[in-house]
């Protein structure tokens, strides 16, 4: 059924603040650091002789602070998202600060990355997908994408910004950026927006089923399993992309690039499709993009394809991590409605975010077992093509 074109403008009218700070907010999350984080890397080798193994299962083991994602979850949908939202923020501020205290011992670092996973439920869509799903119909995907298009921006603009700092004053100094960043500029504009967005009547009132009853629906398992091969692939890739650029032949600056190819292929992909799941079958569309992204894991086996080339590649693997961050907010509220989207988009975002930890150990544990990524890649390709065919096993409740 269409809906009218009023009524769609009325969407956007009611609705651009909630968008706009979610694209700060969400901008601001743990994300950011995990597209940035390869950055650190050779200034924490050099000073501490960890490997990038060791870095990699450090942060993937810290990771699994991700589990209390649905209690937050929960608390968004009693409470409310801006006490979650506040607490995140000011979490991941104090956790950058942290990060400069480190003096060797690999389990601070952990701690810091559990600290940073705890920080997500007010970063993401957990809090403010429920929020734009309410007021979003006609545009909903394209509200998502947008508002979770703010780590793309964010991944594109920050990585000079910290880089320059890292190269004046150590990678502690990288902290401190981002730190800066969190606090005195996301948290405050985030707020000021979201007091923007007035008592809006919703515009979809469909409750759908309890967390627990979803989570006994093999769809929520296999929209599950799609976000873990997602993130496997794409997060282990970005995790490694410096590390991997200096590999083929690239200086530091050419390396640092390729963040930026990624985080140009996520702007893109969120926005671009975050509209044509408002108008095509949105199973097939994803199924697409990770086939495209799979090409791209394929292609960076080539050795030696040369800066512009592998910019090219690695924006095309990019894709589906960028589809993804607002893919999966939007398959949760169509399969499953708002009721108790907060617990239940909580509990599919733990096993993505498993997902993203098996990627950034297995990423760096297999280069530092066989000197090489070939073998990461490869995993890398088999996982988008499976998360087509599970993204085209996907159909909306109606259709049973």
């Amino acid at each position: 059924m269409s809906i009218p074109n009023h009524r769609a403008g009325a969407e956007w009218r009611a609705g651009w603040p909630l968008v706009l700070g979610g694209l700060v907010g969400m901008g601001a999350g743990p994300g950011l650091f995990q597209n940035i984080s390869s950055l650190f890397i050779p200034g924490l080798i050099a000073e501490f002789g960890w490997t990038r193994g060791e870095i990699a299962t450090a942060a993937g083991v810290g990771l699994l602070g991700c589990v209390a994602i649905p209690f937050f979850g929960r608390a968004t949908d009693r409470a409310g998202p801006v006490p979650v939202i506040a607490f995140s923020l000011l979490l991941l501020g104090a956790t950058y600060l942290s990060f400069t205290r480190l003096a060797g011992e690999l389990w601070h670092y952990q701690v810091m990355v559990l600290c940073l996973a705890l920080g997500v439920p007010g970063t993401s869509a957990v809090a403010y997908g429920r929020l734009i799903a309410t007021r979003f119909v006609a545009h909903r995907g394209l509200a998502l994408g947008v508002a979770t298009s703010g780590l793309s921006v964010t991944t594109l603009l920050m990585p000079p910004l910290v880089g320059a700092a890292i190269t004046r004053e150590g990678w502690r100094g990288g902290f401190v950026v981002l730190a800066f960043y969190v606090v005195a500029v996301a948290l405050p504009l985030t707020l000021l927006a979201l007091r923007r967005v007035g008592p809006v009547a919703p515009l979809d009132t469909a409750g759908g089923p309890s967390a627990r009853a979803a989570r006994r629906e093999g769809r929520f398992w296999r929209l599950g399993l799609t976000a873990f091969c997602v993130n496997f692939a794409t997060v282990g890739l970005v995790t490694q992309l410096v590390p991997l650029g200096l590999e083929r032949g690239l200086g530091e600056i050419e390396a640092a690039l390729l963040v930026t190819a990624f985080g140009s292929a996520q702007l893109v992909a969120r926005v671009a499709i975050g509209a044509l799941v408002d108008r095509l079958a949105p199973h097939r569309v994803a199924a697409a993009v990770a086939l495209l992204s799979a090409a791209g894991f394929a292609l960076l086996e080539l050795s030696a394809p040369g800066l512009a080339a592998l910019w090219l590649i690695v924006f095309l693997a990019g894709l589906m991590n960028g589809a993804e961050n607002d893919l999966l907010p939007f398959f949760a509220a169509r399969l499953f409605g708002v009721g108790a989207y907060g617990e239940t988009y909580g509990s599919l975002l733990v096993i993505a975010l498993l997902g993203t930890a098996a990627g950034v150990v297995g990423f760096g544990r297999l280069r530092d077992a066989t000197g090489a990524y070939d073998l990461a890649l490869a995993l890398g390709v088999g996982a988008m093509v499976a998360a087509a065919l599970l993204f085209l096993s996907l159909r909306p409740r109606a259709d049973g």
